[in-house]
């Protein structure tokens, strides 16, 4: 059975930069070591995603909404953090750019990596209360028989707080959490 893990927006912003947390800091060892053991399993298929804005976000309805410009493409802040660049170096990933919270092409992504054979589906990254809970809602309902689960140990939230009312949420949902 083909594993797909996804790591969503380890990105500097999000880890230590304009929207960061000492939570996000602290989940950086755990994501780099499931990170390397996913592309050790020759089963293992990786996806990164990437939230990314440009100039206008202020003009968006998201920037509205919480106005701190964010993962500009092209700016050091939207790459991914150096901690987890260092950890997918000489490893074969799929990055995925999503403008908002949510990607809607995630799951053709996930499609196209299980190529047909049976597959399950692992998400770790930020913020466990906005995009992991987005995508990973998304993939259920792509996929409601396929095993779905999240690392809480590998998340973070924007508090520990609506960290903790997301893992309930997916758990409402058939999301398998793990570590949490």
């Amino acid at each position: 059975m083909k594993r797909i893990l996804i790591v969503v927006d380890m990105q500097k912003d999000f880890v230590d930069g304009a929207l960061g947390t000492p939570e996000a800091v602290a989940i950086l060892d755990k994501v780099t070591a499931k990170i390397k053991a996913y592309a050790a399993d020759p089963d293992g298929a990786i996806l990164v995603t990437y939230d990314t804005h440009t100039e206008s976000y202020m003009d968006t309805s998201e920037g509205k909404h919480l106005p701190v410009p964010h993962c500009i493409k092209g700016t050091a802040s939207w790459e991914l953090h150096p901690t987890v660049t260092a950890a997918l170096e000489g490893v074969a990933y799929t990055p995925v750019e999503k403008p908002t919270f949510g990607s809607v092409e995630l799951p053709v992504f996930v499609r196209e990596t299980a190529s047909g054979e049976e597959f399950s589906v692992e998400l770790i990254g930020l913020c466990t209360d906005i995009c992991v809970v987005s995508n990973t809602l998304l993939l259920k309902a792509h996929y409601p028989e396929i095993p779905i689960s999240v690392d809480a140990a590998c998340c973070a939230g924007v508090t520990p707080e609506t960290h903790k009312a997301a893992l309930t949420t997916m758990r409402m949902c058939q999301i398998e959490v793990t570590n949490g």
